[in-house]
């Protein structure tokens, strides 16, 4: 009997080694066998071959409700809100759906919205919220790496550009410049030359700061495993990869207060520093070497908040939130709203 098949649309796929593409390819393996799921940058897709696999489509998961937006409204003109899931984006929560037109139909026509922390739901309108469901991203759980006694190792994951906050970390590289034992190693593509030229300037600056540029995932998550302490300065997030996976390695984080990390985090998490605040965050990065060894300063306590949270990111505990999503979009009547004909 053929499994139900499933569209999970990424605007992004595996050359661009972002979020979605992750997202994506880890749904797509979280859902079989029961389901045969396929990944496209758009639905239906082109050609026949693509064509007749979208005949065979279920339900549809859009990542990103504007940049999936053609596809959605494609969904919504063959078959209706039915089947019809929106995974909202960092930029979806705090940007396009108040200002963008194509973002806020997005939100109109879906049957399920998906949001990946739980501070998300506040940031989506009162009257979609019913339509909202919370689905943590997961991976393995790995054994920590042994750290180095030396020195403090600190890795900041991210590619550079504005909404991650990249200049957080060289400004506190900065602050740091004479301290040998807190070292910062940076990994991201400089998205725009004048990253790449701040990066460049704050190595010459900081020599305890490294800018790594881009490296594969495996690479990057080695680096992960090996620090101390993983810092996000995000300005915006839907529920940053690196945090989790930082939390499965056991390597403590250091965040900007912004809603996507304390939805990750907790509210009560004891390593937030405010956004675009290197100082703070040059401060909590010296809390941190000078009780590096005792058993009760900063550095334990963030280990062990982190540790309480690590079951959410189980992927057992996001697969079977992903199944009951499935479930919900292919058994639940929807009403009958549909896209309107283009004009």
């Amino acid at each position: 009997m053929p499994r139900p098949s499933i569209a999970i649309v990424s605007p992004a796929l595996a050359d661009a080694n972002n979020g979605n593409w992750q997202t994506a390819r880890r749904w797509q393996r979280l859902l079989a066998p029961e389901f045969a799921a396929r990944i496209v940058t758009h639905w239906p897709g082109e050609g026949p071959e693509a064509l007749a696999a979208a005949d065979r489509d279920l339900g549809i998961l859009a990542l990103h409700a504007l940049r999936s937006a053609g596809s959605i409204r494609a969904w919504a003109r063959a078959r209706g809100q039915q089947g019809l899931g929106v995974v909202l984006t960092g930029t979806d929560l705090y940007h396009d759906i108040f200002r963008d037109r194509d973002a806020k139909r997005s939100l109109e026509l879906a049957q399920r919205l998906v949001v990946l922390q739980e501070q998300a739901s506040a940031s989506v309108p009162l009257a979609h919220r019913p339509k909202v469901r919370v689905i943590f991203q997961s991976t393995p759980a790995r054994v920590p790496a042994l750290k180095a006694r030396r020195w403090l190792r600190v890795v900041c994951v991210g590619h550079l550009r504005a909404v991650k906050s990249p200049q957080t970390v060289m400004q506190a590289a900065r602050l740091l410049h004479d301290r040998a034992d807190i070292r910062i190693d940076h990994i991201g593509e400089a998205l725009a030359p004048e990253w790449a030229e701040a990066a460049r300037a704050t190595e010459a600056d900081a020599p305890y700061y490294r800018w790594l540029g881009p490296l594969p995932h495996g690479q990057a998550l080695r680096a992960i495993r090996r620090a101390h302490v993983l810092v996000n300065t995000s300005a915006m997030e839907g529920g940053a990869h690196v945090v989790m996976e930082a939390i499965q390695c056991g390597t403590p984080v250091l965040a900007s207060r912004v809603l996507g990390n304390v939805g990750m985090l907790g509210p009560q998490y004891a390593g937030f520093f405010p956004h675009d605040d290197g100082q703070a965050l040059a401060g909590l990065l010296h809390r941190c070497r000078i009780d590096q060894a005792d058993p009760d300063g900063l550095l334990a306590r963030l280990a062990g908040q982190c540790a309480l949270r690590a079951s959410l990111f189980a992927p057992e505990t996001e697969r079977a939130a992903l199944h009951q999503l499935i479930e919900e979009l292919l058994a639940i009547p929807a009403a009958p709203t549909r896209e309107e004909p283009a004009s």
